[in-house]
């Protein structure tokens, strides 16, 4: 029975997952290269198993196994193309790590927890029961903790605030699902979906929101995830806060609003609102972030608004548009968070004030992140442009039934792609196209800076290429073959989904590609005729004399030059932004800064009351047992 069980062909990739992360964990020490082709080779058979049963899905229903009340497993369209993206991803990761994790200590620590965290998130992806989803839920939590230790006293600091968010809200989850129980008599997910119909119902839907928000990285529980990014190593930053974490929180917010939970009017306007206050407020703080994988970080967040808006709308094309960038930002977020790993292993910094120049060093990286920063912008063709496209869409459909508060929403998600552009802009400029740093001419002096390891360039590249095809081809193969056949109440969202506006991939990937080739001829044929004209700096129409760059006098006849980091700090300054930025700082929005200080004045005020002097203990005594009386009295009447 048991073995029956666990070969199960729905269970098999957790029971694989799992064994595998045990059988890594006896690889000897001395068999570090046994130990990490080992783990890809586990990955790539989890990965294996997962696509038959992805491939077998209909779109209409699902593939159900319970064979005990407690252990109910479904594969539906939407847990079916999360559960491959887990696989795909893990399988990157993996490989990535090989290079990364060369000559670092706790190599079987490592693989092990990465093989452990494949296994329970199929598990999230395949549970039916609300109570086994939070069981994989919180091991998730405890397993991210541990990853993130790895990396050193920094990282584990990050990760013990990661672990009281998520942890809080998992408290919230579970009283949501008791509520949810009382409220429906049944935890399965695929029951009938509860009315907000009562106060009680209401609150249940917001202790799911809390639970999918905290996971996602989403305002206000959003604070973890940039102090993570930054502290933990690439390739976990990449599988957890970049990609995994996103595609577990919007899938517990996307069934509660297509099985769980009947939305109302009021309830999808607050997934607006926080969707625009995370797209805004953490695109704001990026621009003005010195540290490449903060930096990155609080992009992560940031999209997590534009999942939020798409699914607030309420619309068809609003929740694939949703669903669509969920899947867009795995890919080039992973693909940031990876070439991020990259500079770091070359450089032994993120920092960009002591970086620049690596273009040339480190091309190939140059180019995959140049590309994921262009699709993180809704740069066509690429794919984030046709996931923003459609939550536009969907943002617009809002107005048909009234109201001008889709200009609003529609002005935010602009606002900040453009402000995303501007971001990366900088980190382009920051990290690959300025001066090189002393730090960055030392290294490279010594041949110290070049792509070494091509199992750390294979996943960023092969992520870049699907942003491209993605996006070109993304009616062809994403939105029609995992998007589209997610049912909602029956009906097919494909069938009802009807994108405007006229756009040819085609057609504008050849004129994209056309004038790249012109520019490229240009600039060589302009290099190799050596008539490059040297002129003087001129500002608002007068000579630059005695100006000061970074507090050094520039003359008519030194070399000019103000990075992207100097320049963005004119933001910083701006009246309106200065306080806001200084109260961030003093972390006045951070949920867990202020419940930490909120249980400490707790602590104090319940330390004050035990003096150990006992007439103080009898006031006490006499004060609880006449609030005791009243509410006896009150109960009574």
């Amino acid at each position: 029975m048991l073995f029956e069980l666990i070969t199960h062909p729905t269970l098999l990739p957790v029971t694989v997952s799992l064994l595998a992360g045990v059988l890594c964990l006896l690889i000897p020490r001395f068999a570090v290269g046994l130990r990490a082709w080992f783990t890809i080779l586990a990955c790539l058979l989890v990965l294996g198993l997962v696509w038959p049963l992805f491939m077998s899905l209909d779109g209409q229903g699902g593939i159900t196994f319970d064979p005990v009340p407690w252990l109910s497993l479904r594969l539906d369209a939407l847990s079916g193309f999360i559960l491959l993206m887990v696989a795909f991803f893990a399988l990157l990761i993996s490989i990535f790590s090989v290079g990364y994790m060369k000559g670092r200590e706790r190599r079987r620590e490592y693989f092990t927890y990465l093989l452990w965290t494949l296994g329970v998130s199929c598990g999230v992806m395949l549970a039916n029961e609300l109570l086994l989803l939070l069981v994989c839920w919180g091991f998730l939590g405890l397993l991210l903790y541990l990853m993130a230790g790895i990396a050193g006293p920094g990282a584990a600091e990050a990760a013990r605030k990661s672990l009281m968010i998520i942890g809080g809200s998992d408290a919230l989850l579970l009283f949501g699902i008791v509520l949810y129980w009382q409220l429906t008599g049944t935890t399965s997910m695929d029951g009938a979906a509860l009315a907000l119909d009562s106060p009680a119902a209401t609150i249940a839907v917001l202790a799911f929101a809390a639970g999918a928000f905290a996971k996602a990285g989403a305002v206000p529980f959003h604070t973890r995830v940039p102090d993570f990014g930054e502290k933990a190593d690439a390739p976990v930053s990449a599988y957890l806060p970049a990609s995994l974490d996103k595609l577990l929180g919007i899938y517990l917010l996307a069934r509660c609003v297509l099985d769980l939970f009947v939305l109302t009017p009021v309830m999808y306007l607050l997934l607006m609102l926080l969707g625009a206050v995370t797209v805004i407020s953490a695109v704001m703080m990026a621009l003005v972030q010195h540290d490449l994988k903060r930096l990155l970080s609080y992009h992560a967040v940031s999209q997590v608004g534009y999942m939020e808006l798409g699914i607030g709308t309420g619309t068809a094309i609003g929740l694939a548009g949703g669903l669509f960038h969920m899947l867009n930002n795995t890919l080039y977020k992973s693909a940031l968070f990876l070439c991020a790993g990259v500079v770091e292993k070359e450089t032994g910094t993120t920092d960009l004030d002591r970086l620049g120049g690596l273009a040339r060093l480190l091309p190939v990286t140059f180019i995959a992140c140049t590309v994921a920063a262009l699709s993180i912008s809704g740069i066509p063709p690429l794919n984030g442009f046709a996931s923003k496209w459609m939550i536009y869409q969907g943002i617009i459909a809002t107005g048909e039934s009234g109201g001008s508060s889709w200009i609003l929403w529609l002005a935010v998600a602009m606002l900040g792609s453009a402000l995303t552009l501007a971001s990366f802009v900088k980190v382009l400029h920051a990290t690959f196209l300025c001066k090189p740093s002393p730090e960055v001419r030392q290294l490279a002096a010594g041949n110290g800076i070049r792509e070494r390891y091509r199992s750390m360039l294979l996943p960023p590249v092969l992520l870049a290429g699907l942003c491209v095809v993605f996006g070109v081809f993304a009616f062809q193969l994403p939105l029609e073959r995992m998007i589209f056949p997610i049912s909602h109440s029956g009906a097919q969202l494909g069938a009802q989904i009807e994108v405007a506006g006229v756009w040819w991939a085609g057609l504008a990937t050849v004129l994209i590609v056309s004038a790249i080739v012109v520019g490229l001829i240009i600039y060589l044929l302009t290099m190799r005729s050596g008539k490059i004209r040297r002129v003087r700096t001129y500002i608002g129409g007068e000579l630059l004399q005695d100006a000061y760059i970074s507090g050094e006098a520039v003359g008519p006849q030194r070399h000019i030059e103000v990075t992207g980091v100097d320049f963005y700090k004119t933001i910083e300054q701006l009246p309106v932004l200065q306080r806001l930025y200084e109260l961030t700082r003093a972390k006045a929005f951070d949920i867990y800064h202020l419940l930490q200080h909120g249980a400490n004045y707790l602590i104090k005020g319940l330390r004050s009351m035990h003096t150990g002097i006992l007439p103080a203990y009898l006031r006490w005594f006499v004060v609880g047992l006449v609030v005791v009386v009243w509410v006896v009295t009150q109960s009574g009447s």
